[in-house]
Order: C-alpha cells, then structure tokens, then sequence
C-alpha cells in the first residue's frame, strides 16, 4: 500500500491518502499541546506509544464487538486505518471528577462518580470546542439520533471495556475522549487512545500517568507515558 499526499496535519496525528481510496495511513507525532493549543511542546517518544497504544487498544476493542477504524500497524509510528469521515463530535466518558468536570462543578479533584457521565463538545477549534448536548447536536445537524444513540451506547461499552482492562494493569481510568466517524455509513470509533486522550492515574497512588504531567508542568512526562506502555504490554 502506497502513502499518497497528506491530507490533514493535526496537533498529535498526521493522515495520508494510499492508492486506496478507502484506507488512510495515520502517522502519530511528538508534538504535544494544551488548553486549545495555547501551550505546545514537545513529549519525546511519545508518538510512538501512542501509536502502539492505540493499536492494541483497537484490537481489544474490535474483539469485544466495536468496530473501529483500526487495520494494522505498519511501523513504530504508523498505522493503516479506514478512511472515515469523522463526525464534529468529541465523546468524554467520566468515572473520575478531575480538570475541567471538578472546576465547573466545584467538585473535589479524584471524587468518584457515581455512575459515568457523558458529554458531548463540538468539535471546533476556533471556538475551543464548547460543551453541547444532545439537542445542539441535532438542532445544527452534527449528527442524527441514531447516530447519538450508537455513539452513547458504544462510549459506555468502551468504557466498561477499558476500566476492567486498565484496572488489571493497576491503573485507573479516569476519563477519557472518544471521536466517532462514518465508513462505507456506519458509525465506528477513530481517532487514538492513549495517554493523551485518557486520564490514567495509578490505582495505590492516583499518580497521574497521562498528558497531565505536560499541562500542570508535573515533570517526568516521557517516563509516564513509557510506564503505562510497559503495563498494558505485559
């Protein structure tokens, strides 16, 4: 399969065209920002782990009945998926009251949700992708019913998935972004699962484990991304 022109540079990914139309090539980078791409810089090696990551994650989640972008993993920082198109959507799954959920709600930082909570945000760079609900989804046409619907039940399974995965790696999930996109009309999960898309802290600790360490300034960023590849791959 060749790589063609590239035809999206995000702030972690870049995507690339192959001589067939319907598969992409995505290739995961270092670059690393926050607070909407006001504070950017670099996390070395990080798109490597996040590429190896997400692949296995993928496949975990495939064999549990989600259909993903996902078709193999071509190299340390590549991986060849499903042309998608993806929705204006960012799906957060919340076990864990942390960032902006325990600011808006006054909520102490690590308090245990009672059951998951689900939002939507628009995805939108140039108004810093503002939280919506299910009514704005449709009232703009983001999405139709039947796709929020999916969406909901797939981000609760994924996330039922990934907390039993994660606790038996002595890792709690705290919360995590999903993005959906449409292949061949059907909706499937896209984007990565990483630590840049997920709060993962220790489960003795709560030390935080994810991109956290780069937006509060924590240090020890590369060693945290490393330390959750070494426990998934065990």
């Amino acid at each position: 399969m060749m790589k063609k022109d590239m035809i999206y540079e995000g702030k972690a990914k870049k995507v690339f065209k192959t001589d067939d139309s319907k598969r992409y090539i995505v290739g995961y980078k270092d670059d690393a920002t926050a607070f909407n791409g006001e504070k950017k810089g670099t996390i070395v090696g990080k798109g490597i782990i996040n590429n190896k990551m997400s692949a296995l994650v993928f496949k975990l989640l495939e064999g549990r009945g989600i259909p993903t972008h996902f078709i193999d993993i071509l190299n340390d920082r590549e991986m060849m998926v499903k042309a998608v198109e993806i929705l204006p959507l960012e799906v957060i799954v919340r076990n864990v009251a942390a960032g902006s959920l325990a600011k808006r709600l006054g909520i102490d930082e690590g308090t245990e949700m009672k059951e998951p909570v689900l939002e939507f945000c628009y995805k939108n760079d140039d108004l810093g992708d503002p939280m919506i609900n299910e009514y704005h989804i449709k009232a703009i046409d983001l999405a139709t019913e039947e796709q929020i619907q999916l969406i909901k039940r797939y981000s609760l399974k994924i996330n039922e998935i990934l907390k039993r995965f994660f606790i038996e790696r002595n890792i709690k999930l705290v919360d995590f972004k999903l993005e959906f996109g449409t292949h061949d009309g059907e909706v499937i999960l896209a984007d990565e699962v990483s630590p840049d898309t997920c709060r993962l802290w220790d489960a003795d600790t709560n030390k935080k484990l994810d991109k956290d360490r780069f937006r509060r300034d924590l240090g020890d960023v590369e060693e945290a991304y490393n330390e959750v590849l070494g426990r998934i791959l065990f």
